[in-house]
């Protein structure tokens, strides 16, 4: 068995059409990692509606996102920083030293911005603590239907999921080519 750099197995994967005999290398099919991440927020309005309440550290920034959306969207440093950075270059925000941190602040330029914002609410998606749609998790439970079905079904039923299947495809095609929408 092929050992990876750091001395452990190297996982093999076989996938019949994968390139070099159907042996993949890596996390998992494509090398990619499975889960993902959550969506993004509005990263830039976050920052400049919760300065508009007070003055922040950049952890505390950080920190009050994931309050307001209980704990579901944590924007890391590599996020807000720059944003930080950014916004004082614009002159929207000022940065000053306070017991060794920098403190951010809305500048008067800033305030105008935050209130030519109007009703924007980047924390509108993760309202009630609720996640946004997990798309992952459905289709893993349909992935366990398709299983069961396999298992145990007749040819009929087995036949019947495979137009399920296909219809469900075509369906979510013509989502995305905004064809009918179902609500």
């Amino acid at each position: 068995m092929r050992t990876h750099f750091r001395g452990r197995p190297e996982r093999r994967h076989h996938h019949p059409d994968a390139p070099h005999g159907g042996i993949q290398h890596g996390r998992g099919r494509g090398g990619r990692r499975h889960g993902g991440r959550m969506p993004r927020g509005d990263v830039r309005t976050a920052v400049l509606l919760l300065l508009a309440d007070e003055p922040m550290h950049g952890y505390q920034l950080m920190q009050a996102v994931a309050d307001r959306t209980g704990g579901q969207w944590r924007p890391s440093p590599g996020a807000v920083y720059p944003t930080i950075n950014q916004l004082e270059d614009e002159g929207l925000v000022t940065i000053t030293a306070d017991a060794g941190r920098k403190l951010v602040a809305l500048t008067d330029t800033g305030r105008e911005h935050v209130a030519a914002l109007g009703d924007t609410d980047p924390f509108a998606s993760f309202a009630d603590g609720g996640r946004p749609v997990d798309l992952h998790g459905a289709v893993r439970q349909v992935h366990e239907a398709v299983r069961q079905v396999g298992r145990t079904g007749t040819e009929d039923q087995i036949a019947a999921a495979a137009r399920i299947l296909a219809d469900t495809r075509k369906a979510l095609y013509l989502l995305l080519a905004d064809g009918p929408s179902t609500t």
